[in-house]
């Protein structure tokens, strides 16, 4: 089972701590192992999408470990290889992909407008204004409307919306582990 360490840019810490990681190199917590409080947090192919920063990087650990739903909680660990293809032009488009995915919720052609606009900028065939940004947050506000609106329906309703929403998160994980293995 491949094991991942998430950093902001510059192998950061970026969920806690301020430490700069060093690929190959050990770092060792003391004290009691803490979700969230004391000790180094890494997450499975799985857990990626609830994790997704600048970087991702394959990790190692050893001794304790604690499993905690979306994340493992180590006393010991490296970082040993970088996913050099995870980059902000992949991480645009994996966000329009999963934009794609629920557009279908939002009334209207703006959602899918905005869409093309997003990927025509991650693909480079576009490039970046003010009406490309209000577009997007236009976008992002109108979908919250309606999962919103979506919420205040019948039981049905909101089972159909759960089940779209639980489909699209599945869909997206399986996208992303296809992506991470490629670039490593």
């Amino acid at each position: 089972m491949k094991i991942y360490k998430i950093l902001a840019a510059g192998r950061k810490s970026c969920f806690g701590g301020d430490m700069t990681w060093e690929p190959g190199q050990w770092y060792e917590v003391t004290g009691d192992l803490v979700p969230c409080r004391n000790g180094f947090h890494l997450c499975r192919e799985q857990d990626l999408l609830d994790w997704l920063q600048e970087e991702i990087w394959e990790a190692e650990y050893e001794g304790e470990v604690i499993d905690h739903g979306n994340k493992l909680v180590v006393r010991k660990a490296r970082i040993t290889k970088q996913c050099a293809g995870w980059n902000e032009r992949s991480a645009r488009l994996f966000a329009v992909d999963c934009a794609q995915d629920v557009a279908h919720l939002i009334p209207g052609p703006e959602a899918q407008e905005c869409i093309e606009v997003a990927r025509a900028y991650a693909s480079q065939e576009a490039s970046w204004s003010d009406a490309v940004y209000d577009a997007a947050q236009e976008t992002a506000l109108a979908a919250a409307l309606a999962a919103e609106a979506a919420g205040d329906a019948g039981p049905a309703a909101r089972a159909a919306r759960d089940a779209a929403w639980k489909a699209a998160r599945e869909r997206q994980t399986r996208m992303l582990k296809v992506l991470v293995s490629r670039c490593l």
